[in-house]
């Protein structure tokens, strides 16, 4: 089993720490520091907590000052790097919204070690002009760091991350942003302006359409940020996107020999086939399937899994496929009457049902 992420701060990662921020502050309580972090409590915090955690621990043994704690932490920073320093941007997050100069110059440099995305939401949502205003310079500027914090800091639905519920109901002052970034050199940064994209159509489809449409077909990584920015829209089977990419409605097929298990069990795989058939070619296709699931409640829940993209110039294919129903951490299952859906070009054209059992 892979080892849990919140498990990176060992004893010796605390150590490193409390070493490199004793060479910057001679004073950092070292043995203190590190007795503090690891608490009765600690074995029982998750990943976010326990970032959370360091950060709040490093403000009780930092100077009091905020400027001189962030002057600590940002020549300590460079020795750290990835997801399991993001305690760096979170003290300036928890600390540091009532100085927004120093903050926001702690959180540019702190955010090309770990990231800054979610430290800077709150500074978003307190000074929503200003924080627009250091995100358009920062999307023209040298480090493609500082490029995607433009982007990846203003996502409205950024995940494990705080909603800007302003940005949600009108996201035009994001839009500015994204147009400055959406033909960048580099991949990082285009990736987030696609994702970004994704978070905007569930709030703003007809926005996210109108986008699509102006930017498609002018070159090949405009054309990939549109189709990733639209994978929410492909999902639902949003008509106008699917036409956009060429899906057409698909009056031509029918699916046959349709076969499937009536009944599974946790943990064993559910096994289904079918194929597809049409007089003329079948043409450019997307097959998704869909299952519904039984909740705790004793409702269903659907949720939608791409199966394959292709054009072809056959009458006929023949698809098989399965659905593990092994259990994992981020999907519970439960007992009881299950669908089966096959989806062609975001049209539901076949369902079936199955029963999961212990």
């Amino acid at each position: 089993m892979a080892e849990l992420l919140k498990h990176v701060y060992t004893t010796d990662f605390i150590d490193s720490l409390s070493a490199k921020i004793a060479d910057v502050y001679p004073e950092f309580a070292q043995d203190e520091f590190n007795k503090t972090i690891f608490d009765q409590h600690w074995p029982d915090k998750e990943l976010k907590a326990r970032l959370t955690f360091i950060a709040q621990t490093l403000y009780q043994f930092l100077p009091a000052d905020f400027t001189k704690s962030t002057a600590i932490l940002k020549q300590s920073a460079p020795f750290f790097g990835g997801y399991e320093a993001m305690f760096f941007p979170a003290f300036v997050e928890l600390y540091g919204l009532d100085d927004y100069h120093t903050s926001i110059e702690t959180l540019a440099l702190l955010t090309q070690y770990s990231s800054s995305e979610f430290a800077v939401r709150p500074f978003i949502n307190k000074y929503p002009e200003q924080m627009m205003a250091q995100m358009a310079v920062w999307a023209l500027s040298d480090n493609e760091h500082l490029r995607r914090l433009a982007s990846e800091g203003c996502r409205p639905r950024l995940p494990w991350a705080s909603a800007l519920p302003e940005f949600k109901k009108d996201p035009r002052d994001i839009i500015k942003i994204l147009e400055l970034l959406k033909d960048d050199s580099s991949l990082y940064v285009r990736r987030s302006v696609a994702n970004n994209l994704n978070d905007i159509s569930k709030d703003n489809p007809q926005l996210v359409v109108k986008i699509a449409r102006s930017w498609i077909g002018k070159n090949k990584h405009l054309d990939w940020i549109v189709k990733h920015a639209c994978r929410g829209l492909l999902k639902q089977g949003d008509p106008q996107v699917l036409a956009l990419f060429g899906f057409a409605v698909p009056e031509h097929i029918k699916i046959k020999d349709f076969k499937a298990a009536k009944s599974v069990k946790m943990g064993e795989l559910l096994d289904f086939s079918f194929s597809l058939n049409s007089r003329g070619p079948l043409g450019k296709l997307r097959l998704e399937f869909v299952i519904g699931f039984m909740k705790k409640n004793g409702k269903g829940a659907s949720k939608i899994f791409k199966i394959s993209e292709s054009t072809l110039k056959t009458n006929t294919k023949k698809v098989t496929k399965q659905f593990s129903f092994k259990s994992i951490s981020t999907r519970k299952y439960y007992p009881g009457e299950h669908h089966l859906a096959i989806v062609v070009n975001g049209v539901e054209m076949f369902k079936s049902r199955f029963d999961l059992s212990e």
